[in-house]
């Protein structure tokens, strides 16, 4: 997804004027250890530096007691290591303790660039275009996404044993969950809510403004593919539950790969953002500072996939999507989605139609 055409032309606006201005923080480092410390190229960082800059002129905020670059650094840097490093404590000549507040307020400003740098398709090309690329990935035609849960791990109290049971997701540890939609490439289209872990997957939709847009007809006769935890509806595209036949099997393969495109997308998020791996303390009552940096950190990630930024290396297994919340009361499923979707193998995945036109053998996502 490209960004706006004004945000990307101001933002270079602001690059080029700056060039041959006064030094930055980060012109202490050479480029390798600049990707070590912020896992981010210097054109990229100084892209995000200038962005910054950008939103903090037309903000209303308690600007920071650093200068905007340097408190550029503390951020990048804890994100990409989720503590700040003792290179930059020294660089900055800082205390620790200044931190956590500055990195809470830069986070609410990059949270903020979400409207200009995280942008679900509302043209009609630009449907066109996503629905195209996930048909050349997995053949399944008209979805303009791929919809999960995110989870991150978070540290509760044990000792206030209600909450802290809220936070304990399905897979046993306790976290704070969002909702994400990404492209066949990679990039998040839209990123919703900070909810408790035990949240079930359905009620994030359901009260999300993504899932209300979708639901009430505002984004046109398209699907978002939906895992297990999901309900099928007229615009949530989930796997046939028991396959009856060779057509259904070939499209729970064919959901399974775009459905794949999602956890590459938060492993390579949260290689790149360790802070993603454990996000401190949180309280029910208060987790916007958390949902901040989730947001924050999606932005960044769609900035460094448009400069063609690697993250880190794999170390160790990518972590798998979640399994599926369900409600232990069986709901009745929508005749007229499961007509559609009936509708949708038949003309797609039967034998006849794979064979003349076959989906790609691979997943179309870079690992940035």
């Amino acid at each position: 997804m490209a960004f706006a055409l004004p945000v990307w032309l101001a933002v270079q606006e602001e690059l080029l004027r700056h060039d041959g201005a006064a030094p930055s923080s980060f012109d202490d480092f050479d480029d390798d250890a600049l990707f070590q410390m912020f896992h981010l190229t210097r054109p990229c960082i100084a892209f995000i530096t200038d962005a910054v800059c950008i939103r903090m002129k037309t903000v209303a905020m308690n600007k920071p007691a650093l200068s905007v670059d340097a408190a550029v650094m503390v951020a990048l840097n804890y994100y990409a290591h989720g503590v700040s490093s003792t290179d930059v404590l020294q660089r900055l000549g800082s205390s620790q303790a200044d931190f956590p507040a500055l990195i809470c307020t830069l986070s609410a400003v990059i949270a903020g660039m979400a409207d200009q740098f995280i942008s679900f398709p509302l043209l009609r090309d630009a449907k066109a275009n996503v629905a195209c690329s996930i048909r050349r990935v997995c053949g399944i035609p008209n979805v303009l996404g791929v919809l999960a849960p995110a989870h991150f791990k978070i540290r509760a109290s044990p000792y206030e044993k209600e909450t802290f049971r809220s936070f304990v997701n399905t897979l046993g540890y306790t976290s704070v969950v969002s909702q994400f939609i990404c492209d066949s490439d990679g990039n998040i289209l839209s990123v919703e809510k900070c909810c408790v872990g035990s949240t079930f997957e359905q009620e994030l939709w359901d009260s999300s403004f993504k899932g209300r847009e979708m639901e009430e007809e505002l984004h046109g006769p398209y699907w978002v593919i939906g895992g297990n935890g999901y309900h099928l509806s007229n615009h949530v595209l989930t796997p046939v539950a028991e396959p009856a036949n060779d057509n259904e099997t070939r499209f729970n393969e064919a959901h399974t790969k775009i459905h794949n495109v999602m956890r590459t997308t938060l492993g390579s998020m949260k290689r790149r953002f360790r802070c993603l791996m454990q996000l401190g303390f949180a309280q029910e009552c208060s987790l916007d500072k958390k949902a901040n940096i989730i947001k924050a950190c999606s932005v960044l990630h769609n900035i460094a996939k448009k400069f063609s930024v690697a993250p880190p290396p794999v170390a160790g297994k990518i972590e798998p999507l979640h399994p599926g919340k369900k409600h232990s009361v069986q709901v009745t499923v929508n005749p007229e989605a499961l007509q559609a979707r009936r509708e949708l193998i038949h003309r797609n995945f039967s034998i006849a139609v794979t064979s003349k036109h076959p989906p790609s053998k691979g997943i179309m996502v870079d690992d940035a």
